[in-house]
């Protein structure tokens, strides 16, 4: 192995250690220290309980759920919250809100969750290939992602969602074609930023093929910001999603969505407020931890000196 005269991470003298070794050092340390702040931060961790709490109910709602979430009763319709054996209600149709509730997070989360993944994958692969590639690939890379990055989000997703078809596949299908171009960009950027920092150069200069120097010196400085600017896009997702399934693109009935609970509740907004505002506080409440723990992540990743 060729060695490169760099210097250590806080050693004040330059000290001959193989390039590699060095890096691996440096991003070991950098993440110990990124996940030493984001544990000191309690709005963050704050965040991450609740998201988790989410989850575990969503994963574990068949077994904990007090009723059938799709019994329907005409003579319990739209109980209040509060009411013996339904303690946040019934619906329209007189089905358990809770266990609707508990079950619809499932779709709910995987709905905001699954699409940002998606395009993490795409568009990190899209925008690390542009950024370290540069020149006229970058241009036609870029000059493409730039003719969906025009289109709002809302109306591409609705867009998408309507030329596909109603449904689960299509509303993933669409939410992620809607955030390829955002991800694709980020990555784009700090992938150039990165193409020239020296340790790329010294790379480059011993010879090291052009896959190497990407995969083991840009992406592991390029996924932290790519991954945070992610799952900030969480929460916008899960908007997103449920505002298809509101408008009949996404989740189809009796399956219980927290959007689409909100679209068949719409009726009951002046009799039993509450009862039909619940959906909307659950997406609110998710998509606020979602928002806090990318700020978190944010927050901790910035490298004070």
């Amino acid at each position: 192995m060729s060695t490169t005269s760099v210097t250590a991470p806080g050693s004040p003298t330059a000290g001959t250690l193989p390039v590699q070794l060095t890096h691996a050092v440096r991003s070991a340390s950098h993440g110990a220290n990124v996940l030493r702040r984001l544990v000191r931060n309690p709005i963050a961790m704050t965040a991450a309980g609740i998201i988790a709490l989410l989850i575990l109910v969503a994963l574990l709602a068949p077994w904990i759920m007090p009723s059938d979430p799709f019994a329907t009763s005409m003579f319990k319709r739209l109980r209040p919250v509060g009411t013996a054996g339904f303690p946040l209600g019934t619906d329209e149709l007189g089905r358990d809100m809770l266990s609707r509730l508990m079950l619809g997070g499932r779709l709910s989360l995987f709905m905001g969750i699954a699409p940002v993944i998606m395009a993490f994958v795409i568009g990190s692969g899209v925008g690390i290939l542009a950024g370290y590639a540069g020149g006229k690939v970058n241009t036609v890379i870029m000059r493409c992602i730039d003719v969906l990055y025009a289109f709002p989000s809302v109306l591409l997703a609705i867009a998408l969602s309507g030329a596909l078809g109603a449904g689960i596949t299509n509303a993933l299908i669409s939410l992620t074609v809607v955030f390829v171009p955002q991800i694709a960009r980020i990555a784009e950027s700090v992938t150039t930023q990165v193409r020239r920092s020296d340790y790329v150069d010294a790379a480059r200069a011993s010879g090291a093929p052009a896959f190497t120097i990407v995969r083991r010196h840009v992406f592991g400085n390029v996924i932290g910001p790519i991954f945070v600017y992610s799952t900030s896009l969480i929460s916008v997702s899960m908007i997103l999603a449920s505002g298809l399934s509101f408008l009949g693109l996404g989740v189809k009935p009796p399956q219980p969505e927290w959007g689409l609970m909100l679209n068949t509740l719409r009726t009951a907004i002046y009799s039993q407020p509450l009862i039909a505002a619940l959906p909307g506080v659950l997406i609110f409440i998710t998509s606020v931890s979602f928002n806090m723990l990318a700020d978190g992540l944010r927050a901790a990743m910035e490298v004070k000196q």
